[in-house]
């Protein structure tokens, strides 16, 4: 047992000086892109002097929906929050795009036209890695741009993840493009001779631009695995299937050295003082998992977050709901400021 008590928000997050990197993930359907939306907003809050981007690298791509405002693939300031950005990234347009524009002025008849194209589609998870390099080239334009004042610069980037599965995946980036280089050697190597005629320069410039973005790669999976440069936040519901997938999760990201030691656990219903006999069933259910949760992870911050009657959408709704990342939902206390958000 611990002789001290962990607090139960994400302060430590919020005063981190250091932080580059903040993922959140989780199973689908547990609340991840209001979490992550919301991790983002109090970041902004309470370091007014910085800059932040807040990144969907899920394909269902709930921003634009917890914001009320569109966004895209480019960076885009949130309406009302100056110091905040955010991007919805498409894994799969970023491959394509990719593609199309390294085939460097190929004849269509050349036979190392399908090359890049056969190789992207062979390698489970390489959808991900075109989506973070997306990410790496915004960066990467930032620094070129270091004098330009029209660009801003981010201090932190905050990670709306896909589900579960597909984070792990983003994770192994470094592994999935050595794989993707073996894999480009392999085909092209039996090709040969056919491509010295046809192609042997274009080869080398596909071959040498991959194992450039490889090295990227490398260098920002040294800064994932630096505990002050960044964290993962968990997300989950307090349910069986749900601390299973956490669980999970959390040894997978202990075997890639990344730091993690907050949990939001959304959805609880707080029904102790609730005529609902539904409610006061389903809230016994919760508290079991609960109290393994605090059990299991008495060294996390584990944050506690209320059900709401409404989907949360819009900045206001989504600042006022992010307060409880800080200060810790009571349910006398604080049902009135949880009826203004249900009011919208």
């Amino acid at each position: 047992m611990a002789d001290y008590e962990v607090d139960p928000t994400l302060k430590d997050i919020v005063s981190h000086e250091t932080l580059r990197w903040v993922f959140v993930g989780g199973k689908g359907g547990v609340g991840k892109t209001t979490s992550s939306s919301s991790v983002a907003i109090q970041l902004a809050l309470n370091n007014p002097q910085k800059n932040y981007l807040l990144i969907s690298t899920d394909p269902a791509h709930n921003l634009s929906d917890a914001f009320d405002q569109k966004f895209g693939k480019e960076a885009r300031v949130v309406e009302g929050l100056n110091n905040l950005s955010c991007m919805e990234i498409d894994p799969s347009s970023s491959m394509e795009e990719f593609t199309a524009s390294n085939k460097m002025g190929i004849d269509s008849n050349d036979p190392l036209n399908g090359v890049l194209s056969e190789v992207t589609s062979s390698i489970p998870g390489i959808d991900e890695a075109f989506s973070f390099m997306e990410v790496l080239k915004h960066i990467k334009n930032q620094k070129a741009s270091a004098n330009d004042s029209s660009i801003i610069k981010y201090d932190t980037i905050v990670f709306d993840t896909a589900p579960t599965g597909h984070t792990l995946r983003f994770l192994q980036l470094p592994s999935t493009l050595e794989k993707l280089l073996g894999k480009f050697n392999e085909i092209t190597g039996k090709m040969g001779s056919l491509l010295s005629m046809m192609g042997g320069d274009q080869k080398q410039e596909m071959f040498n631009k991959l194992a450039d973005i490889k090295e990227q790669v490398t260098e920002v999976n040294k800064q994932f695995q630096d505990p002050e440069l960044t964290t993962f936040i968990c997300v989950c519901i307090s349910e069986f299937l749900s601390l299973y997938e956490t669980e999970r999760l959390i040894q997978d990201l202990m075997k890639y050295n990344m730091d993690v030691n907050t949990i939001i656990v959304n959805q609880l219903l707080f029904a102790d003082d609730d005529e609902c006999k539904r409610c006061q069933a389903r809230w016994k259910m919760q508290k079991k998992y609960l109290d393994q949760m605090d059990e299991l992870y008495e060294d996390y911050h584990l944050i506690k977050m209320p059900l709401l009657g409404n989907e949360i959408r819009g900045l206001p709704n989504l600042k006022k709901f992010s307060k409880f990342l800080l200060q810790p939902y009571d349910p006398e206390k604080d049902k009135d400021l949880v009826f203004s958000i249900e009011e919208r």
